[in-house]
């Protein structure tokens, strides 16, 4: 155990005898690895272990929040005095600390902390030589290779005590296309929660080629053209979409505030009939996976909404207070220097009866979109704006030229009402999330999808 149960206790009495209603330890232990590799040969590299603590106070809707990576007793002790200075109020009952439960996903037989570095750089290398001989204009391959192993252990004072392991592995693979002055970019990403056994079974070469494809397939593409169209987006990542259009205004840091376009509509139509939004971090495997949440709650399968209709938000503790509602084991953090907040883990939309060739024959004018890069959103009023690559025209029901420099621009709320056809063909593409706890680990994904009219922002 990362921290002994007398050590919990003491720090529990504390904060209970300073008048905190509730209060939590988070403990964290984390190695890992990063490795930044060209064709050249490797660049930087980085391997290591950190550990620390946060503790967490409740005083009714006021909340309170220390860290430290000095994890000796006084000092845990200290901090915990320090934060119920400011409720002023007088002793709280606490419940004993129960046996302790091990949350974990089946771990790997080989977790990457075992693994040599030079066993890594191996399997970098691999991607690295396939996407270089992919085509004569790919110049440069570039990966940055990550693993984690993440030991996390929470106790409260409602008795909880529970650990979590997480592994945590992924390549991030750019190739870089250049004939002339022209300089173009291709990227695949593939991760999961795993060890060895996840690049045992990932096809690394074909993985290189896959952002060596893109990267030569953006060097010959034309201008987009702007204005409202309709569009197919891809399976995989482009999920991202509904992850940044709607996902952020179903969390409860934004809803409970009534700053989400979502508040007070759960049992209301928001999306079209055959749009379903799911989020499951109990997904064996994946990347946005875990045993439990950085609040100690059982990852759960959260399903937002359900042919349609809203039916819940992701809400975390805290939240969970102010907003009369259970926490939905969505309580994220970067490490211990954050206070938990409901964040996303794998975010999808259910997979639906058309196939991809359906799909896009089923449009006679538009734009197929092949990945996003990225997007902003505004919670409160579901505005987007998302950079989208590897994208296609589509003519009479055919992919014909590819072309570069596409935005799609709109409103979460509106997007969901125009998706009118939904593949069966869903696929987890992985990412990074951003916001106020942090830059945690997510999955986006979804099946081809067609959005009947939407504004694309283009160069031509």
């Amino acid at each position: 155990m990362i921290m002994s149960s007398a050590t919990l206790d003491r720090v529990l009495d504390a904060a209970s005898a300073g008048g905190a209603d509730f209060a939590e330890v988070f403990c964290e232990d984390n190695r890992q690895t990063v490795l930044n590799v060209r064709a050249a040969g490797v660049e930087s590299s980085s391997i290591g272990r950190e550990s620390g603590v946060g503790i967490r106070i409740f005083s009714g809707l006021n909340c309170y929040y220390a860290y430290s990576n000095d994890t000796r007793e006084e000092t845990l002790l200290r901090l915990t005095r320090q934060l119920t200075e400011t409720v002023r109020s007088g002793a709280v009952q606490r419940a004993p600390l129960g046996q302790l439960i091990d949350r974990s996903q089946k771990i790997s037989p080989m977790p990457m902390s075992t693994v040599d570095t030079g066993r890594k750089i191996e399997l970098v290398n691999r991607a690295i030589r396939s996407g270089m001989e992919y085509h004569d204009d790919i110049s440069q391959m570039q990966v940055k290779y990550l693993d984690h192993d993440r030991r996390i252990l929470v106790a409260n004072t409602e008795g909880l005590l529970a650990t979590d392991r997480q592994l945590k592995t992924r390549m991030l693979i750019s190739a870089y296309a250049q004939r002339g002055s022209e300089l173009r970019s291709g990227y695949y990403g593939p991760g999961a929660m795993a060890g060895l056994d996840f690049y045992d079974n990932l096809d690394i070469e074909g993985a290189g080629r896959r952002a060596a494809e893109a990267a030569v397939t953006e060097l010959r593409a034309k201008k987009c053209p702007g204005g409202m169209m309709t569009v197919v987006v891809d399976n995989g990542f482009g999920g991202l979409m509904f992850h940044e259009a709607c996902g952020h205004s179903l969390e409860a840091s934004s809803v409970a505030k009534g700053m989400s376009e979502f508040s007070g509509k759960v049992g209301q139509q928001v999306a079209s009939s055959c749009v379903t939004l799911i989020d499951d971090g109990s997904l064996p495997g994946q990347w946005g996976s875990m045993g439990m949440d950085d609040e100690g709650n059982p990852a759960q399968r959260n399903v937002l909404i359900e042919n349609g209709i809203l039916k819940g938000y992701l809400v975390d503790r805290y939240e969970s207070r102010r907003m009369g509602l259970p926490a939905t084991g969505s309580g994220r953090r970067q490490n211990y220097r954050f206070a938990p907040e409901a964040r996303m883990t794998n975010t999808f939309i259910a997979p639906g009866t058309s196939t991809r060739e359906e799909i896009i024959a089923s449009v006679e004018k538009g734009l197929f979109v092949g990945n996003i890069n990225g997007g902003s959103v505004n919670p409160v009023t579901g505005d987007f704006n998302f950079a989208v690559c590897q994208c296609w025209l589509i003519e009479n029901g055919r992919l014909t030229e590819p072309v570069y420099g596409a935005t799609l621009i709109g409103n979460g709320g509106n997007v969901l009402q125009q998706v009118d056809m939904v593949g069966n063909n869903l696929v987890h593409g992985q990412g990074y999330c951003y916001n106020t706890s942090g830059a945690l680990f997510i999955n986006a994904g979804q099946p081809t999808i067609r959005v009947k009219n939407i504004l694309v922002g283009g160069l031509a």
